[in-house]
């Protein structure tokens, strides 16, 4: 990307009311749900999205291996802009659900050994990949890869960067300035527990790409 373009911000594992309304009023571009009930961000079966986040806040259903009706049912029921893909979902349901009219995101766990040849069978049915620590959990390790693996992406697709993000380390992109990256993924460095945002984490965050 020009270094002069805007990197997207996405706070990702909301799930209080009154967590969720601060955190948007910071202005992030995307807002992530957990619907995966193995994490300890998990929504929960009786989520709801409050009425009055902003509707230029996209809403993005964070899911591992669930079935397509699941998955569309909770995007039609809760409200959901983009759905993201954790697990080992093929091209073919990736194809499926952007044909029923949702962004998909799907998730990379990345090492130095990762080959990005990989990707390639989701170029056409994703609006985007997310590139995260390969890990033991699902969803997210709370520890940052070495970035310059992602200079052997050919950068086709635009991408999230994820993976242990924080206030201390999104100030030093360096390389990624020059690569296809989208946004910046943000959920465990900018918590004061899991689900739950430290809003003054998020500002120092947003203070530096979205001027608030």
């Amino acid at each position: 990307m020009n270094k002069d373009e805007k990197i997207a911000i996405k706070i990702c594992g909301m799930r209080d009311r009154e967590n969720i309304l601060k955190v948007a009023s910071l202005g992030p571009h995307y807002l992530g749900f957990i619907f995966y009930p193995e994490s300890p961000r998990y929504v929960g079966g009786d989520f709801r999205m409050p009425v009055s986040l902003p509707l230029s806040i996209r809403r993005v259903g964070v899911f591992v291996n669930a079935s397509s009706q699941e998955i569309l049912q909770k995007t039609k029921s809760v409200g959901l802009d983009f759905i993201q893909l954790h697990g080992n979902e093929s091209p073919e349901q990736c194809a499926e659900l952007k044909a029923a009219g949702v962004g998909v995101i799907k998730v990379f766990s990345i090492d130095e050994k990762f080959d990005f040849e990989t990707t390639g069978p989701y170029k056409k049915v994703v609006e985007y990949f997310l590139f995260d620590t390969k890990g033991k959990y699902f969803g997210g390790n709370a520890k940052v890869f070495d970035w310059q693996v992602l200079k052997k992406y050919d950068q086709e697709i635009p991408f999230f960067l994820s993976g242990g993000l924080s206030p201390d380390n999104v100030n030093s992109l360096g390389d990624i300035l020059n690569m296809n990256v989208h946004a910046l993924d943000l959920n465990s460095g900018v918590e004061i527990s899991p689900g739950l945002k430290d809003v003054a984490k998020v500002q120092a965050v947003t203070s530096i790409y979205l001027n608030t």
